[in-house]
């Protein structure tokens, strides 16, 4: 795992957290573009200006841009939102205040240039990756819909597994 912080401390104190659970290798990098050296990326940022570059980011790679969450906000290069392939959970959101609505609103990229919605790839009507080349990115708003599914999930693998705590509500 390749994590980055402009606050080395954060980065630090990420490692700490992770490493209570996650048995895995930990980088901490100098600095976004080396983080950027990886298959999967995620960010997580509040920026109004790009944190990853479009060179920064080579074929293949899937990111998961979940920091954009209002009008304005924007951790990806436009450009590099334009040689990827865009998934959204939402059009509608995702255009107003997702990673895309930069891009968008500067007119390098337009709404038709996203490909798909998460649930149309899940219910097969639309295709994931088509290539081992192909830059894909998840722009990530956040549906509660998608939260309460998830949730399910854990709560159905808790039961039959015997593991949590049940809780009295109300």
């Amino acid at each position: 795992m390749i994590v980055y912080d402009s606050l080395a401390d954060r980065a630090r104190a990420f490692k700490e957290y992770v490493l209570g659970f996650l048995e895995c290798d930990f980088i901490a990098a100098a600095g976004p573009k080396e983080a950027c050296e990886c298959d999967i990326l995620v960010t997580t940022t509040p920026s109004r200006r790009p944190v990853v570059r479009d060179e920064w980011v080579r074929s293949g790679t899937h990111i998961n841009a979940i920091g954009a969450d209002a009008p304005g906000k924007q951790e990806l290069d436009s450009i590099l939102l334009k040689r990827a392939r865009i998934v959204v959970d939402d059009v509608v959101q995702a255009v107003h205040s997702g990673e895309v609505n930069v891009p968008i609103s500067e007119g390098i990229l337009r709404q038709e240039d996203i490909d798909a919605q998460i649930g149309e790839i899940l219910a097969g009507k639309k295709t994931g990756r088509t290539s081992n080349e192909e830059i894909t990115i998840f722009d990530s708003t956040g549906l509660g819909l998608q939260d309460v599914a998830a949730g399910h999930v854990v709560y159905e693998k808790a039961l039959k597994s015997g593991v949590g705590s049940r809780l009295k509500l109300g």
